[in-house]
């Protein structure tokens, strides 16, 4: 079967945040390189509350001790975020809460509105906490701006990969 349009729109160099076309609103990886953690699972250095510098080898984003994005609003879009390595810690105004990472990915409708949290624990004490992702914002249609609420957790063992030319690995994160 030949494709009519290409499947690459463009390739662009990775950015924080990335350039992103209609529906995406916002389009970030994250690669932080996080120390050990102490028996709190907390950082060696307090956050200033907006630490995005990108030249350090771990950012500690809008987190004080424990790294990540404390409790925030989300409205009128959704999030997917897609784990490679390391672990977050979510918890939302909807009661829903737990940890996942490793490949797990949750895709989140914020809808008419949610408030939620998404911590990285520094898990690991002895060694290292490397945390790899990307989170995509989709515009919700104007239809749909205001639906419930509500999240999906895709276990990595659950999401599709499919293996291609020269050893690569393609993984699928789809859904409607």
């Amino acid at each position: 079967t030949k494709i009519a349009m290409p499947v690459v729109k463009s390739v662009e160099k990775l950015g924080f945040p990335f350039k992103t076309p209609d529906p995406f609103l916002f389009a970030v990886y994250h690669l932080d390189d996080y120390p050990a953690g102490d028996a709190k699972m907390q950082a060696p250095r307090q956050g200033n509350g907006s630490d995005f510098d990108s030249s350090q080898s771990y950012r500690m984003y809008h987190g004080e001790r424990i790294p990540g994005f404390p409790q925030h609003p989300h409205r009128g879009f959704e999030t997917i975020t897609a784990t490679l390595e390391g672990i977050i810690d979510h918890c939302d105004s909807m009661g829903n809460g737990g940890r996942y990472g490793h490949g797990d990915n949750q895709w989140m409708t914020a809808g008419r509105g949610v408030v939620h949290g998404e911590m990285f624990p520094l898990v690991r004490s002895d060694t290292g906490n490397r945390l790899k992702l990307f989170q995509i914002w989709l515009n919700l249609p104007a239809r749909n701006k205001m639906v419930e609420p509500h999240f999906v957790m895709h276990w990595a063992e659950q999401i599709p990969k499919v293996p291609g030319e020269g050893g690569a690995t393609v993984t699928v994160y789809a859904g409607t």
